[in-house]
């Protein structure tokens, strides 16, 4: 069975933007490849684009695997700590 990237990434902006200081700025689903913008509510420059692979990894526009999408909220949560915003 193949992994719905695009249900996965909807998964992700979800439980980001329920971190207090991170504001979700795009969610392009139609895009390849399809990605979240997050961005940390008192910053400009704090800010990152997630895709997730088709193995089922999250990663940043830089490379850094944030996690699986067996565990989405911990995923985000590792997104959140790198743009040092408070937990959910």
């Amino acid at each position: 069975m193949m992994l719905d990237t695009v249900l996965c990434l909807e998964r992700f902006a979800w439980h980001a933007g329920r971190h207090a200081d991170l504001s979700v700025q795009r969610l392009r689903l139609s895009s390849d490849p399809a990605y979240v913008s997050v961005r940390n509510r008192f910053s400009t420059t704090l800010s990152e684009t997630v895709t997730c692979s088709d193995e089922g990894v999250f990663v940043t526009s830089w490379g850094y695997r944030l996690g699986t999408t067996e565990d989405v909220e911990s995923a985000a949560a590792r997104l959140a700590y790198l743009l040092a915003a408070l937990p959910a």
